[in-house]
């Protein structure tokens, strides 16, 4: 087994996986079922990296999760009006906002105050 290069050997790699992923673990297919997986992860970062997420996204997605409404954000961005103009783009976030919403919600500082 060797590091994975190119686009063919990439997608050479994701069949051979496909195939050996349920192997059961301390085998042989298990174990290269494994190495093979670290090998796929390393060319995914380097080849295909995923940036921190949109601040707006990340807080209706969270709001999804936990089953908030609009209204339920109202008391940490003020009036619900003002939370559909931050959702909708139409107002930023202020510091304040970024860091009740980070309390509220979870959502890690350095995404809310990424522009948008």
């Amino acid at each position: 087994m060797k590091l994975i290069k190119t686009d063919q050997e990439y997608n050479i790699a994701l069949k051979r996986l496909e195939k050996i992923f349920d192997a059961p673990s301390n085998t042989p297919l298990g174990d290269e079922a494994e190495l093979l997986a670290l090998l796929v992860e390393k060319y995914e970062e380097e080849h295909y990296p995923i940036g921190p997420p949109d601040p707006i996204e990340a807080i209706k997605f969270r709001m999804e999760q936990l089953g908030y409404k609009q209204k339920d954000l109202a008391e940490v961005i003020g009036l619900k009006s003002r939370v559909s103009e931050v959702l909708n783009r139409k107002r930023k976030l202020t510091l304040e906002m970024i860091r009740k919403l980070h309390q509220l919600l979870g959502i890690p500082a350095e995404v809310l105050v990424k522009e948008y």
